[in-house]
Parts: structure tokens; C-alpha cells; sequence
């Protein structure tokens, strides 16, 4: 992972086009994103944000809680996502875990850690059989 991102809510349309507007410049511009479907509700396949478009997409049956991003250069960044709700008290160290070089934990191991010190309740923030 390459980092680590906290949105305010499941609404993909929304919290990608903060995302994408607010990413640092110096990183490079963010053509495409593919998120794991338990995060969001079901977001068009493309998104408005402030310098266009950006295309959305998923893998069906992934349920990493991972968001990757396609730059325009193709490098690739992927970033965890912690569930909208979690306590600034869990979801800072966190993201800083997800964030550090050293780190060799997927996401899942993250959030389930987050899970252990009562942070967030999975059935709550995410439905892993395809919304229903």
C-alpha cells in the first residue's frame, strides 16, 4: 500500500471527486480508479471532478478495501480504505501504518485490527455480498 484514505461517506461520486481534486499535484493527475464494491454504493463509470473526468471501476468479487489509482504516467497507487465513521483516535495510526515503507500488512489486516479495538463494526460499514 501506498497510503491510506479516510472518505466521509459511501457515496463514491462524491468522495472520489474530493479525492481526485484534492490530490497533490506533485503525485501526478489521477486518470482512473478501481475500488473494492463492499465500500461504496454503486457509483456511474465516470465521475465528474474539477479537471474532467475520472473512469471508475471494480473487480466483482474483491473485497480488499483497497482504492487504486491509475496516474496518467501509469504508475499505480493503491490506497487503503478506512471506513467512513471509524474514530479519529483509530483511523490516524492507521493511515500512518498504511502509509509507512516498512509496513507489510495488507488492508484487511489493518482494518481488522481496527475491528479488534472496537473502531468500527464491519456488518455496519460493508456488505460483502454485493449489497444485498
Amino acid at each position: 500500500m501506498d497510503g491510506a484514505w479516510w472518505p466521509q461517506s459511501r457515496n463514491l461520486t462524491v468522495e472520489l471527486a474530493d479525492l481526485v481534486d484534492h490530490f497533490p499535484a506533485s503525485a501526478g493527475r489521477i486518470i482512473r480508479a478501481v475500488y473494492s464494491p463492499p465500500d461504496w454504493l454503486a457509483p456511474p463509470r465516470r465521475i465528474k471532478v474539477a479537471g474532467g473526468f475520472v473512469k471508475a471501476g471494480f473487480f466483482p468479487h474483491d473485497d480488499t478495501h483497497v482504492m487504486s489509482l491509475r496516474m496518467y504516467d501509469e504508475q499505480i497507487v493503491q490506497l487503503m480504505v478506512v471506513p467512513p465513521g471509524t474514530s479519529s483516535r483509530l483511523a490516524r495510526p492507521a493511515m500512518q501504518t498504511a502509509a509507512d515503507p516498512a509496513n507489510s500488512d495488507c488492508a484487511a489486516a489493518l482494518l481488522r485490527g481496527l475491528e479488534r479495538a472496537g473502531g468500527i463494526d464491519p456488518a455496519a460499514q460493508w456488505s460483502d455480498d454485493g449489497g444485498a
